[in-house]
């Protein structure tokens, strides 16, 4: 019963990273804040359901299956972001460098015209 709770928990935890990876996605400006956003919600999402799987296991066989494929994704996840990251800068995409006030000086602009 308390072990269900507890994989739910790390299932919801999962939804909520998930689903703020997928808003950062969509918001950021450039290919640099969005990976980011993606990979580093990614990665908590995924690390977090399969805790809840593990716990839902039990110490079985399939949990040392499931750490396993943790502990890869936990290493590729990041050089795949580095890789990618690495492309774009290669590729002459350039970091957006906006202020803060430029931004609201064209969220006023867009809002009134």
């Amino acid at each position: 019963m308390v072990v269900d709770w507890i994989a739910l928990g790390f299932l919801a935890l999962g939804v909520v990273f998930g689903v703020m990876g997928n808003l950062g996605v969509l918001v950021f400006p450039d290919v640099y804040t969005r990976l980011q956003a993606s990979s580093t919600a990614s990665t908590t999402s995924v690390l977090s359901v399969f805790v809840a799987m593990m716990v839902i296991s039990g110490f079985t066989q399939m949990t040392g299956k499931i750490a396993v494929i943790t502990v890869f994704f936990l290493v590729t996840s990041p050089i795949a972001a580095h890789i990618i990251g690495r492309f774009a800068w290669e590729a002459g995409v350039n970091p957006w460098r906006r202020s803060y006030q430029e931004r609201q000086r064209l969220r006023e602009e867009d809002d009134d015209g």
